[in-house]
């Protein structure tokens, strides 16, 4: 075996650390319970009704764009020009 270190000779030193802090884990993400057959016909009838809304004002803009694209154009239906 080997004679021990000298003292002159010494072993780095770790400097102190401070206290590690435990792996971050996120949370799951939160999942609702499952809702009942009543509850979800009530939910899609309520996206029904929204969704129509906004098929009524898509059908209102373009019956807009089409009716200034006939003035726009001498009467003449859209995609007749020549």
């Amino acid at each position: 075996m080997y004679p021990p270190y000298p003292p002159y000779v010494q072993a780095p030193q770790q400097p102190s650390q401070p206290a590690q802090q435990p792996p971050y884990y996120p949370h799951p993400p939160f999942m609702p319970t499952p809702s009942t057959p009543e509850q979800e016909i009530e939910a899609l009838e309520a996206y029904k009704a929204e969704i129509g809304e906004e098929l009524k004002g898509i059908e209102a803009r373009i019956k807009e764009l089409g009716e200034s694209l006939t003035k726009g154009s001498g009467g003449q239906p859209p995609g007749s020009r020549k």
